[in-house]
């Protein structure tokens, strides 16, 4: 897979600004079949940074109930969180 299709986006919460700070992992969106390997070599490429480490997490998809009925889903996803080499950075998570 192109790195274009591994990274679908960034992830721009205050759960991943804490985190950014704290440890200094990135973290993004990505395809529901890319292993760890794929994102590292993505992020690497897309960005022009070293990367450390890749962990990964999972969320399946269910269904959203009310008054124990179902009434929709919520679709699920896979966040990649990825650890920088020290000194590197990703322009687009600064200032956020």
């Amino acid at each position: 897979m192109d790195y274009t299709q591994v990274l679908l986006k960034p992830v721009v919460s205050e759960k991943a600004t804490f985190v950014k700070d704290e440890t200094g992992h990135v973290v993004f969106y990505v395809h529901p079949q890319a292993n760890k390997i794929e994102i590292k070599k993505a992020v690497e490429e897309a960005f022009k940074v070293k990367v450390e480490d890749v962990n990964v997490t999972k969320r399946s998809a269910s269904a959203r109930s009310r008054w124990g009925r179902k009434v929709g889903h919520v679709s699920g996803y896979k966040k990649a969180y990825v650890k920088l080499a020290s000194g590197e950075k990703i322009e687009i998570f600064e200032g956020v």
